[in-house]
């Protein structure tokens, strides 16, 4: 078969296109990269080199939160010849119902979170007909070694950005700043959410009008869900600044990579490490590989998964992370994953400790992990998971 896909300004999204067409390739598939960046531009992956590609028909074009199917240009492009068009969303799909809504005639949508799926059924049903889960995938890159584990330099490490978790109820200030019964809609979600940590986004949307006892038409409430991503984020930063503090407070060295650290108020504390601002998707990988855990915070998902804990995993760490549904269903806590309490963060320190304080456990536990997401979360069994829709 023949695949077009695509790259973006998001740099992760890149490296996750060339596991992919690496997965692809190994089958004896075509595949083309368009890259989204500067498409008037000569090479390997330019507009031009696509349209002799094209010469030929792509059984289907494969784009991540729909960045190469949802413009005009591609709607009507794979609608001419008849391509499948797959769009794999990383975030909640209330980011995406402008795609939801126009995108080409055959289209497939995978959601990262069951609760993602329940939520395009039940508001996008008429225009996505065809919505499924798919986990996210790690990186396989043989067995990790852990005959070195005590000797790793960093003893916990937490990979992602932090803002102010202020900054977006700013931004909701500014969206409906003259209207007021929105604006306090949006601040009580937020209140909610930190609150009850185990709804989901959708859920507190509901809960929330209830609660104000708001009567609006479907139409209305899904613009309601539209414009939940700031406090979707703001919940995310809340937890992610929570438990970074406690665990600077404990007094145990953790190591922060990703933008934004910088602003955090433990920030100055002598056992808070800020080894850089950002560097590539890919090179996390070898960072991960040099902590002996790993933590993880979900990004709001209560029913789905995350690429941070099988790339742990994969990279011979421990991951400790918060829990969600599906997780609970899938990883067995102080078996193959280890679970904290988002209700309990007062705790986190003296998990860590105990697993620092007893390596061979850690190890057992990173072992039988890393055959779990080996044999079923790499990008081996997405690339699987994406020609059985086809066929």
């Amino acid at each position: 078969m023949r695949f077009v896909l695509f790259y973006s300004d998001v740099e992760s999204f890149n490296y996750f296109t060339d596991r992919i067409v690496e997965e692809l390739n190994k089958k004896n598939h075509e595949c083309f990269v368009l890259d989204l960046r500067d498409m008037s531009r000569s090479g390997e992956h330019s507009f031009e080199r696509f349209n002799s590609f094209l010469e030929k028909k792509a059984d289907a074009a494969i784009a991540f939160d729909g960045l190469g199917i949802k413009d005009r240009i591609f709607v009507e492009l794979w609608d001419s010849m008849n391509t499948l068009a797959i769009n794999i969303l990383m975030d909640h799909p209330l980011r995406f119902h402008p795609t939801m809504l126009r995108h080409p005639r055959r289209y497939i949508q995978f959601c990262c979170d069951r609760n993602h799926v329940e939520y395009v059924k039940k508001y996008f049903g008429e225009s996505v007909a065809d919505v499924r889960f798919m986990p996210h995938a790690g990186t396989y890159m043989g067995e990790p070694d852990l005959e070195n584990y005590e000797k790793r330099p960093y003893d916990v490490l937490f990979s992602g950005t932090f803002y102010e978790p202020h900054i977006y109820l700013e931004q909701i200030d500014e969206m409906f700043s003259d209207n007021e019964l929105i604006k306090m809609f949006y601040h009580n979600l937020a209140d909610y959410m930190t609150d009850r940590n185990e709804v989901s986004t959708e859920q507190a949307v509901v809960d929330v009008m209830d609660l104000m006892r708001l009567i609006m038409s479907e139409k209305q409430v899904i613009q309601l869900f539209r414009f939940a991503e700031p406090v979707d984020w703001l919940a995310r930063m809340y937890y992610r600044k929570q438990i970074v503090q406690v665990i600077a407070d404990s007094g145990i060295d953790i190591w922060l990579l990703g933008r934004g650290w910088e602003n955090h108020p433990a920030a100055m504390l002598d056992n808070v490490h800020i080894i850089n601002d950002r560097i590539p998707f890919k090179d996390t990988l070898p960072v991960m590989a040099k902590a002996k855990i790993n933590l993880n915070i979900m990004p709001w998902f209560k029913d789905g998964t995350h690429d941070r804990i099988f790339n742990i995993l994969l990279q011979g760490s421990l991951p400790l992370t918060d829990k969600s549904k599906w997780l609970e269903d899938n990883f067995t806590d102080n078996e193959n994953i280890v679970f904290y309490d988002l209700n309990e963060l007062d705790s986190i320190p003296e998990i860590i400790k105990n697993y620092l304080d007893n390596p061979e456990k850690s190890k057992e536990i990173i072992k039988n992990g890393f055959n779990e997401v080996a044999d079923k979360y790499t990008w081996t069994q997405i690339t699987e998971q994406i020609l059985a829709c086809i066929e």
